[in-house]
């Protein structure tokens, strides 16, 4: 999946994944340039400093591992930029 963010996978948004990740059971990885970080922690997830362009990787596993990815890439994809609020992924 490749970031669309203008300023990248910044604190407000990676605070809204975590949230997210977090009401699912499984456990969720997020790799980028072979760093995984857990996806349940905001502060893992804002160490890989995702930018705009950039490739990251979702690892999920875990009983609900299919409704996770389908819903966090949902999540990841659908996203736009709101000037009054942040800058998310599309």
């Amino acid at each position: 999946m490749i970031v669309q963010l203008q300023h990248g996978l910044q604190a407000r948004i990676a605070a809204e994944f975590v949230q997210k990740a977090s009401s699912f059971e499984s456990e969720i990885h997020v790799i980028k340039d072979g760093r995984s970080v857990v996806g349940k922690s905001v502060m893992g997830v804002m160490t890989i400093a995702a930018r705009e362009g950039e490739e990251i990787t979702l690892i999920v596993n875990g009983r609900d591992e299919q409704k996770t990815v389908t819903s966090l890439e949902s999540f990841l994809s659908s996203r736009e930029f709101r000037a009054d609020q942040t800058y998310i992924i599309r």
